[in-house]
């Protein structure tokens, strides 16, 4: 027999779990209920700054925008706090290589300045998502015993089902690229994060303590099993 205390306390359970998150492959996030998920980066504009006729016609195009949505759309805005400190340290490597003494007192005046300024205040950096869903049960398409069908098992089907995953996925990405364009008349440039954007991006917003000290590795120098991931 093993005593208790030399065994150890048991290992919890997998963080994955807990997480709405089946899979993530081929630029699309699988959830645990079969939907689908795919994610936009987009640009800001700074509305203040436009006349007022660019103002009223970006209004205009916004509101065609969301006239013209069939299906729901997620907007998301990440607020994190501003991290220059390889910027400091490239700014300390070349007051250390610089030969011209005016300049290297300049970049050393510089540096004090801005370590002074992040002091004093936090500097935010936004960030803005838009997730486009894909529902299978939304697809008017299909009958209504097949729609059933797949309520029962949806994650199952689309691991399993290859076929049927592109299929979705096509479907996905048509919304993608409607939503892409609509953004573009309003001057907002879109950028769809593929698998490694998204791995990174869940990474972030899970352990925002720890992205800026343990970067990730490359998606592809990832091995994933059915309780972890490690590289």
């Amino acid at each position: 027999m093993q005593s208790k205390k030399l065994a150890g306390p048991k290992p919890g359970p997998a963080t994955q779990r807990y997480l709405d998150i089946s899979e993530v492959k081929d630029d699309v996030v699988v959830m645990k209920d079969g939907t689908l998920r795919a994610v936009l980066l987009v640009s800001s504009i700074n509305f203040a700054l436009k006349s007022e006729d660019e103002q009223n016609a970006i209004i205009q195009q916004y509101m065609s925008f969301l006239n013209a949505l069939e299906f729901p759309l997620q907007v998301v805005i990440q607020s994190r706090r501003l991290n220059i400190d390889k910027y400091l340290d490239r700014l300390k490597e070349n007051e250390k290589t610089q030969t011209n003494e005016l300049l290297r007192l300049q970049i050393s005046d510089y540096r004090t300045f801005i370590m002074e300024l992040v002091s004093l205040g936090q500097i935010m950096q936004k960030s803005f998502f838009v997730v486009v869903p894909y529902n299978p049960l939304s697809d008017q398409r299909k009958g209504f015993f097949q729609r059933l069908s797949e309520s029962f098992t949806p994650a199952l089907l689309v691991k399993l089902a290859e076929e049927r995953f592109r299929q979705r996925r096509d479907d996905l990405m048509k919304r993608v690229d409607a939503i892409s364009g609509n953004l573009q008349s309003m001057g907002l440039k879109a950028h769809l994060l593929d698998t490694q954007g998204l791995i990174e991006l869940y990474y972030r917003v899970y352990n925002p303590e720890i992205f800026d000290v343990q970067k990730m590795a490359d998606v592809d120098k990832l091995r994933v099993t059915e309780n972890s991931a490690t590289v």
